[in-house]
């Protein structure tokens, strides 16, 4: 027989929902949300005496077998007791008219309530009981990588009522992984082995190339009724961030499963950016209007420099930034990058690009949902194939939208892409920027953004 281990504390939260329920009840059935400050005493009384009684009685036990009806007498005996001392209460004290059916629901419901919740309770811990009783004694088919990644994942995250019995050496090429004393049949001998020991389950952990080893396994486990799992290592192929999907109604694997697709993750990222950027923009408003009437005085042309970006998916999309050139290169598919001392550039603006001033209306993009406020920088057509050529998995960053500023930036990786370590460096802080994407490194991005000397190091 079984027996619970039930804190009183859980039966004295479930009471007092229960009467609460039943009062509730009564109220809406009977009373009509109307009655009056005597009636409110007299239950109050009632729900108070009844729960004091139950304590007394000791209908709240830490122990109780399994059996629903010892505590189901108990609880009767108790509750019988009550009824009889108010029905007393009744006879000897006089007390104003009341709701009778108001109070006969109460008395009627809350038992009823309490016991189908109690039986419930008992019922559920009874059955997890057992289940954590239930031993699966598992055997494990291979000794290779797979192999030891199932010993690894059974143990270390100590899954509940696993028990591995050992490992069928399947005579794989790989290499074996596994102590041989933990080994305890091949497979030519897994029917004799089956036959005479407990098996409840075989995780078969072999390469998928192994088809004709899988079907034996599998053959042998249906003779003797017991159930198969096979462990696909997707990860050791495609990596970390893949995940398993559905494509229609096949399974299907994400080779390249971001944390930031994520729908909570998503919609996180998104409402930040929305909300960031319109207080940002509402906040330097005035710096704006400064900033417009200063361009337009030193120099002629607009107050913006609208270039083509390409952003999430190769989808190119017009940047806004404050204009800090005399002359610049076109919009579209202009080739020509910002040098050192260029003549091109004002004096307002080797100002406005040492401190990114110039990236300010760039918000504006985030605001239209082209853009992050942390991901990525944009670049232009021509250096992005350019890039695309030479710098391996340099499009896996066009899995996010770019942002205004990013990891590369902050770690020093900003301006010119001249030579291979520049372009190996701001693409490799790209990557691993989207594959360990998380909120908080979004603001410590931020933060790094404002504070830190190394983003302005390359600015010109």
């Amino acid at each position: 027989m079984i027996t619970l281990k039930i804190k009183t504390p859980f039966y004295f939260q479930e009471d007092v929902l229960t009467i609460t329920t039943a009062f509730i009840m009564s109220v809406f059935f009977f009373w009509h949300y109307n009655f009056s400050r005597i009636e409110c005493i007299i239950l109050s009384c009632f729900i108070f005496f009844w729960a004091l009684l139950e304590h007394v009685r000791k209908v709240y036990f830490s122990k109780m077998d399994s059996a629903i009806s010892k505590w189901t007498a108990n609880y009767i005996k108790a509750y019988g007791l009550f009824v009889a001392t108010i029905l007393l209460f009744y006879i000897l004290i006089p007390i104003p008219i009341v709701n009778k059916k108001g109070i006969a629901a109460i008395s009627i419901v809350i038992p009823i309530l309490d016991i189908l919740v109690y039986s419930a309770f008992i019922s559920l811990k009874a059955f997890i009981g057992k289940t954590e009783e239930r031993v699966n004694y598992t055997l494990i088919a291979g000794t290779g990588t797979i192999a030891k990644i199932v010993e690894e994942q059974l143990y270390s995250r100590k899954v509940a009522g696993y028990q591995i019995k050992g490992f069928i050496n399947c005579a794989s090429k790989e290499v074996c992984t596994i102590g041989h004393e933990k080994i305890v049949s091949n497979l030519k001998d897994i029917q004799q082995y089956l036959q005479e020991n407990r098996v409840d389950e075989i995780v078969i952990a072999l390469p998928i190339e192994q088809t004709k080893k899988i079907q034996n396994i599998i053959s042998a486990a249906d003779y003797h009724g017991i159930r198969v799992k096979y462990v696909f290592d997707y990860k050791h192929i495609f990596g970390e961030n893949c995940r398993l999907t559905r494509l229609g109604q096949v399974n299907a694997i994400n080779v390249r499963q971001l944390p930031v697709e994520g729908l909570l993750a998503s919609f996180s990222k998104t409402l930040f950016d929305r909300t960031f950027s319109a207080a940002v923009l509402l906040f330097l408003f005035p710096l704006f209007i400064i900033l417009s009437i200063l361009i337009k005085l030193e120099s002629p042309g607009p107050v913006f420099y609208c270039p083509m970006r390409i952003g999430r998916a190769g989808k190119p999309f017009k940047v806004f930034k404050f204009r800090s050139m005399r002359q610049s290169d076109t919009s579209t598919g202009g080739t020509l990058s910002t040098e050192k001392n260029d003549a091109r550039i004002t004096t307002l603006g080797k100002i406005v690009r040492k401190y990114s001033l110039d990236e300010l209306p760039q918000f504006l993009n985030v605001l239209l949902g082209h853009m992050s406020v942390v991901g990525p920088r944009p670049h232009r057509q021509f250096l992005n194939k350019q890039l695309q050529q030479c710098v391996y998995l340099y499009m896996v960053r066009h899995y996010v939208k770019p942002g205004i500023t990013g990891w590369a930036q902050v770690n020093g990786w900003r301006g010119p892409t001249d030579t291979e370590q520049q372009k190996n460096e701001r693409t490799r802080h790209d990557l691993w920027y989207i594959e360990n994407w998380s909120f908080l490194l979004d603001l410590k991005i931020i933060f790094l953004t404002v504070f830190s000397s190394k983003v302005h190091s390359n600015a010109f």
